[in-house]
């Protein structure tokens, strides 16, 4: 993958204004794309226009909201004409027991990570080249039996298959659809809902003894964006340390 791998494409990223989406922003930006991310907290958004640069746009919004979606793609109509990759990021973690959880919980996390991917690419797809990409923010935690994930782990499970079958339906217009299945993240989000205690815990069970960053997960997504990945279709990459399939040597 060369450095100028993207130039003249045209990137959107939902939930691009900190973590995997920022990282993946800025990564893009590197290789000479113009990418267009969105934001629910108009200030963040334009915070991170404004660290991103010139070839950045923010547009507020909601992708769970359909209304804000249509917004978001006449924007990017009016302005750009198409897209080329979609990466599909917008998301939440949510734990709980299963008993714990209400209807109103039930669809706050099934609206926040399912019906934003569906949405987003089904709204993204009369502007999306032929040939172009689409990659969606899946999770290891849909690979593992996890007490507390049940909603959050069925909610990435959903998108997982997603990715499989709209690689399927998109095919015949030349247009690849994959997934990454990030493992424990340093982001911010993620240290808001972790103490120092479970974060080196995390580490710990990972056969690479760490946690990942949001550069890692974004060298993921640029592979699958780029012209390497061009006969990778229907594929979902653990971004995740070996987390989900290996066995630390300290716990052997």
């Amino acid at each position: 993958m060369t450095h100028n791998d993207f130039d003249g494409r045209i990137a959107l990223i939902t939930g691009g204004t900190s973590g995997m989406g920022l990282a993946t922003a800025r990564r893009l930006l590197d290789g000479g794309a113009q990418v267009i991310v969105t934001g629910r907290d108009k200030a963040r958004l334009e915070t991170a226009v404004a660290e991103l640069g010139d070839r950045a746009v923010g547009v507020a919004g909601d992708a769970a909201n359909l209304d804000d979606l249509d917004d978001l793609f006449s924007i990017v109509r009016a302005r750009f004409g198409r897209l080329d990759i979609v990466f599909a990021n917008a998301g939440i973690g949510a734990f709980q027991p299963v008993g714990a959880v209400t209807e109103d919980e039930f669809y706050r996390v099934v609206d926040s990570n399912f019906k934003t991917v569906f949405f987003t690419i089904q709204r993204a797809l009369p502007l999306l080249a032929d040939g172009g990409t689409v990659i969606i923010n899946a999770s290891f935690a849909h690979h593992r039996g996890s007490p507390g994930a049940a909603l959050y782990s069925a909610s990435k499970a959903a998108v997982g298959n997603l990715a499989r079958t709209l690689a399927a339906e998109l095919a015949p217009r030349g247009i690849r659809v994959n997934a990454v299945s990030p493992g424990y993240i340093d982001t911010p989000a993620f240290r808001a809902e972790t103490s120092p205690e479970i974060r080196m815990a995390a580490g710990s069970s990972v056969a690479l003894g760490r946690v990942g960053t949001a550069e890692e997960v974004a060298a993921a997504v640029a592979f699958l964006a780029s012209g390497d990945a061009r006969y990778v279709n229907g594929h979902e990459l653990l971004v995740d340390g070996g987390l989900t399939t290996v066995i630390p040597a300290a716990m052997v």
